[in-house]
């Protein structure tokens, strides 16, 4: 699924191109794309039509696009799910064979929404105080991410101490950081040289930090090649692959040499996916002893 270097590549696409555009027709073309908005598809045509798109904003994985008239305003909450897809293309061009939602601007040209699984889809949702931000309602129990002002990197650290369980799974809580995924979790561990199962309470508070560091980094250094993009599910606005596959040392990696040591990287099963490291440089914890 993407993480969050793939959304804000979409995002940045989408405030270059959206920003003062209004909506001049909405056209929900499969029920399951608005199944999560409580009105259904046609209250969500009607309620976003003829709206002017302000800005798009995005938390951690999470996106949604700001939209008004003179007498509403209303968060368009974007769910990308596996292989959703937010594209611009000038009107009367072909239609893509999943295309579930078609929005005309006044410019010629149409936003998008494509899903070949039908995982994602829109919903309008309410803006509520998040701290120093408005967020949508359904956004708000989500921790801000590293490139928000208010994220607090220290606070980070300590609910990490906190908290007894494996630092994988901590850091891919999306209530303590927004926005890591599996990717950018296990290329964040390499970069520490920090095993997903070693426990967050055994870690000292300087190495943590060190993660948080790494976190940031690997996803900021992300953003700048458009993401990663494994298949042709993952595109920007213009329908093109990130790049960050190329630059990737741990995901994926299996059997190759770790770019540290030279040792074989290795794949282990995580929660219905995969974890990759390098068992020299990421020691593999001992077990504990079951009392």
């Amino acid at each position: 699924m993407p993480e969050l270097p793939e959304v804000e590549t979409i995002r940045l696409g989408l405030s270059t191109h959206l920003s003062g555009r209004t909506a001049r027709e909405v056209e929900v073309l499969h029920p399951r794309a608005a199944r999560r908005h409580v009105g259904g598809p046609v209250d969500l045509s009607s309620r976003l039509r003829g709206k002017t798109f302000e800005a798009v904003e995005r938390r951690g994985k999470y996106m949604w696009m700001l939209a008004a008239d003179r007498a509403d305003e209303v968060a368009v909450v974007v769910h990308l799910g596996m292989s959703g897809q937010m594209l611009l293309a000038e009107q009367g061009a072909a239609d893509p064979v999943h295309l579930r939602i078609r929005v005309p601007l006044d410019d010629g040209n149409e936003l998008r929404f494509v899903d070949q699984r039908t995982f994602g889809g829109w919903h309008l949702d309410e803006l509520v105080d998040a701290g120093p931000r408005r967020v949508p309602e359904s956004v708000a129990h989500i921790a801000p991410d590293p490139f928000e002002p208010a994220f607090d990197r220290d606070g980070v650290v300590t609910a990490l101490r906190r908290r007894d369980t494996e630092i994988k799974r901590a850091i891919l809580d999306q209530t303590v950081i927004s926005g890591v995924g599996n990717i950018y979790a296990d290329e964040s561990l390499w970069r520490a040289g920090l095993h997903g199962r070693r426990r967050t309470r055994g870690i000292p508070r300087a190495r943590l930090g060190e993660l948080v560091d790494h976190a940031t980094q690997v996803m900021r250094e992300a953003v700048k090649v458009g993401g990663t993009s494994f298949d042709d599910l993952y595109v920007n606005v213009n329908g093109q692959s990130g790049y960050f596959e190329r630059s990737l040392n741990a995901y994926g990696c299996e059997g190759l040499p770790c770019r540290r040591c030279e040792t074989p990287m290795v794949r282990e099963a995580f929660m219905n996916r995969s974890s990759f490291f390098c068992p020299t440089c990421q020691r593999v914890p001992r077990r504990r002893r079951v009392a």
